[in-house]
């Protein structure tokens, strides 16, 4: 492909025009850039890409996009191609949607942004459509969904490179739509920049991910967020959430409501708690556009928005009542209140709450169950925020009749002071607890000191299989972790 294809888009400055070469790939890391490629020089929180240009040339690469002037530039002007942008990260995605031929025009796109809600309300959508015989494809926090194809994904929304990519490669595997979870960070640091969606779904809105090389402050993350709705074609959003009003007003898309709001497109209520034989789950009836009930798989009231999220979308595909119905009742989501079956007398759940918000809507939700004991197990990541350490050790000594302070990824920190930390949070309530600093024995004395009608909840890990500890991510899946546990009490 030749260099102005790429860039036609672009707003740009030639520096100099010496390689005349095609370009046959895309590159952001220089240590995979070779002759036939073009470097595009991103700066990001913690590193310059322009540093690594010269890395780039010793390995014959003669094509760069750079966002501001760099060492050797003048010597490098001569033999090479130099165009300079205002924003790299901006012009990656552009040139990627060139590179691919625009594969996000070839498939449905629904994309779901919001603070909480958004990974199960993509798997609700793929369990539906694809009931419906609806090939489809997610990107997003769990990984990439092509087909048969799993590909791990360590960030929410990948760089927009790749996401091009995967969307390039549902549209040549009969992939007919994709779901992508688009983070306030994607918008932030352009990852979809110039993507227009069939569809935007926003979940709800509350403060996270602020703090240093995140958001600045709030304003900024719901900025972000609100993004999505400039860049497609239909809007569905939570009207009952308190940002609702504020997204939907720099809107530019069609907009449909859902909520328990009665002015609502799509409203709920008669709303039931369901626990039986091991399926945990909730029942509401639907109004407005559509009149039925439903029964789903997951618990809480937050999973009733996710539903009606995923209906108001689906009413716009060819699916039916049944397909509907079978879908929500039947959707899997890795780490999100998973229950492990693995005695009749209480209940163990995983999930993926990471945070004092969301300890505290997961507590509450499964307290509505009504269990004998509540027991949460968590721990906090290292290289983090302290306060976060503090309200997660609050809000568990507040809700659960007994938490189990334990290791998530402690990183680069000592497990025992990140554990410390959680205790000034913890002590500050009534609620009992006991520390087991190795996660693996922490699970097993939930597991040996259960209680019938218990519900246990392991939080933090979620859908992760891995410890990181010291730089090195160790393999630890808790549904691994729980049937070695069972194997080893088996034969004790």
């Amino acid at each position: 492909m030749e260099l102005q294809t790429l860039i036609k888009n672009l707003d740009y400055e030639i520096i100099s025009e010496n390689n005349k070469n095609e370009i046959s790939d895309i590159e952001i890391d220089s240590r995979k850039t070779s002759d036939k490629c073009v470097f595009v020089a991103m700066v990001g929180a913690k590193f310059d890409a322009h540093d690594y240009i010269g890395k780039s040339y010793e390995n014959g690469c003669r094509t760069f996009v750079i966002q501001h002037d760099f060492e050797n530039m003048d010597e490098y002007k001569k033999n090479s191609t130099i165009i300079k942008v205002n924003d790299a990260r901006k012009a990656l995605s552009y040139m990627s949607m060139e590179y691919f031929d625009h594969p996000e025009k070839k498939i449905k796109t629904i994309a779901i942004t919001g603070t909480k809600g958004k990974t199960t309300t993509t798997f609700m959508i793929k369990a539906v459509l694809e009931k419906a015989g609806i090939k489809t494809g997610i990107i997003g926090t769990t990984g990439i969904y092509i087909g048969e194809e799993f590909i791990v994904n360590p960030n929410t929304t990948p760089e927009s490179y790749k996401i091009m990519k995967y969307m390039d490669m549902m549209a040549k595997n009969d992939i007919k739509v994709c779901v992508i979870e688009v983070s306030s960070q994607a918008f932030k640091l352009s990852r979809v920049a110039g993507v227009e969606f069939d569809y935007g779904i926003f979940t709800n809105m509350s403060p996270d991910h602020i703090g240093e090389n995140e958001h600045k402050d709030y304003e900024e993350y719901r900025f972000c967020k609100s993004m999505l709705f400039k860049q497609c074609k239909v809007g569905l959003f939570n009207i009952d959430d308190k940002e609702a009003e504020y997204m939907m007003k720099s809107a530019t898309c069609d907009k449909v409501t859902f909520g328990f709001n009665k002015n609502a497109d799509y409203h709920a209520d008669n709303i039931e708690y369901v626990r039986r034989d091991g399926f945990i789950g909730m029942g509401f009836d639907l109004h407005g556009k559509l009149e039925k009930h439903f029964v789903i798989n997951t618990p809480g009231e937050f999973s009733i928005y996710n539903a009606m999220a995923a209906i108001s979308v689906l009413e716009f595909f060819d699916v039916s009542y049944d397909d509907l119905e079978y879908g929500l009742s039947n959707t899997f989501v890795k780490g999100r209140v998973e229950s492990v079956k693995i005695s009749d007398k209480f209940t163990l759940l995983i999930d993926y709450a990471h945070n004092a918000m969301s300890v505290e809507s997961v507590l509450s939700t499964i307290r509505k169950y009504n269990p004998k004991r509540m027991v949460s197990l968590f721990g906090c990541g290292g290289n983090r925020s302290k306060l976060r350490r503090y309200e997660m050790g609050e809000m568990s000594g507040k809700l659960a009749d007994l938490s189990v302070i334990t290791a998530d990824n402690s990183r680069d920190e000592d497990v025992m002071d990140i554990i410390e930390d959680i205790k000034v949070g913890i002590n500050k309530t009534d609620g009992e607890y006991v520390v087991i600093p190795d996660r693996k024995e922490a699970i097993k004395y939930c597991i040996e000191n259960a209680k019938e009608g218990d519900i246990i909840l392991l939080l933090g890990k979620g859908h992760e299989d891995y410890q990181e500890i010291k730089g090195v991510k160790y393999p630890f899946d808790e549904r691994v972790i729980i049937k070695e546990i069972m194997e080893e009490l088996k034969n004790a």
